[in-house]
């Protein structure tokens, strides 16, 4: 994440996305692209050993190093079997990567849903995760038939993920007994930079409710820290019909939750918290935020300051079914998006992203020509030159 100390022009951007415009807003199935974009494959199905890549999801740390995490899945695209944990770094701004490394793995059970967080002051990297075994399914899950259930960790890396602690497992602390399936993001956490929580960790997360016997509903919730990752707490619940989310620090200390909906609308549901994430607002739905039902990123870019716009940025398939995956710019604390940049026409699903001290951004999705699942492709968007 960029700090306050180091200001994203923002004549600079209006060029470079008034450049994009004039090329059409395109860079996927041969289209013209944005001034300035690279684009690069992370991960790409059928390579290492692994059938399918999913699940990107980026993270810069204090120190610079570029994380990007995925699951590996061995055998199909399913979302259970043998999946594991990986992890390719960079130290370069994007341009190149370490070989992929693997976080976590157990046998043939499923090690997945990644979802870093930075303390800044320390400089380590918390990682949530979930665990199941690969014999059981969601629905399984869901129904009270598996043979076991969701489970949630946490691991801890000192040297910007060179290495991990032993996974911990931390279930009871953020899992209520009549919750079955439950998902730590897949998206980073944040720190909270104003008010009374300051320094806080906010991971987003999902589970399905099963208080009532014949209404399971899934919901989105976040998890929390005070003590710098030490512990986590359950933080507030949103209204059902919510799921996979991605959260954002307003300027005013406000918490925006964004969250995959099942409201049969094909927009994003919104929320707001001004405790830290303790209490949640009512459930809105962005009537600009196009979506499939599936999941984005959300990542502030800037603070707003002298001679400087604030910048949020926000990823995911702008389109009624998984394709078109596009990268929007927020200018007034994501209450409008009055630009955006098409990083790929055809298939595409999930994403994550990354701001670079310099203004450099990065996005991680998964795309494909025939389907949304054959790579995991990584584009890098650097300042416009003044």
């Amino acid at each position: 994440m960029i700090t306050r100390n180091s200001p994203l022009r923002a004549a600079a951007w209006k060029i470079l996305l008034l450049s994009a415009c004039a090329l059409g807003l395109a860079a996927g199935r041969g289209a013209a692209a944005p001034a300035g974009l690279e684009q690069s494959d992370l991960f790409v199905a059928g390579t290492d050993g692994y059938h399918t890549y999913r699940i990107p999801v980026l993270l810069a740390t204090p120190a610079g190093t570029v994380l990007a995490f995925c699951e590996g899945r061995r055998r199909s695209a399913s979302d259970t079997g043998q999946i594991d944990l990986l992890l390719r770094r960079s130290t370069d701004g994007g341009r190149t990567w370490s070989e992929p490394q693997v976080v976590w793995s157990d046998g043939n059970n499923v090690c997945g849903n990644p979802a870093p967080v930075a303390d800044q002051a320390s400089g380590q990297v918390w990682l949530l995760m979930t665990w199941n075994l690969g014999s059981d399914h969601e629905r399984e899950i869901m129904a009270g038939t598996s043979k076991d259930t969701r489970r949630v960790f946490v691991t801890r890396s000192a040297d910007n993920g060179r290495s991990w602690s032993p996974p911990r497992e931390i279930t009871a602390s953020v899992k209520r007994p009549h919750w079955r399936w439950y998902a730590t993001g897949p998206a980073n956490g944040i720190q909270l930079t104003r008010g009374a929580h300051a320094g806080r960790l906010v991971v987003p997360a999902n589970h399905s409710d099963h208080s009532d016997t014949n209404h399971h509903p899934y919901r989105a919730h976040v998890i929390y820290s005070d003590d710098r990752g030490q512990t986590w707490k359950l933080g507030g619940i949103e209204e059902e019909k919510t799921n996979e989310s991605t959260l954002v620090e307003l300027a005013d200390g406000t918490l925006l939750h964004n969250m995959r909906s099942y409201h049969n609308k094909n927009r994003r549901a919104l929320a707001t918290s001004r405790d830290g994430g303790l209490t949640w607002s009512p459930v809105k739905l962005d009537p600009v935020l196009l979506e499939p039902v599936c999941q984005a990123s959300l990542l502030r870019a800037t603070w707003p300051g002298p001679g400087q716009r604030g910048l949020i940025l926000f990823s995911n398939p702008a389109s009624l079914k998984r394709m078109n995956l596009t990268l929007r710019f927020s200018y007034d604390e994501a209450k409008t998006w009055p630009e955006s940049v098409t990083l790929h026409a055809g298939p595409a699903a999930y994403s994550g992203l990354a701001c670079l001290p310099d203004g450099t951004i990065l996005c991680a999705y998964e795309c494909g020509e025939a389907s949304p699942y054959e790579k995991i492709r990584l584009a890098r968007l650097p300042r416009g030159q003044s």
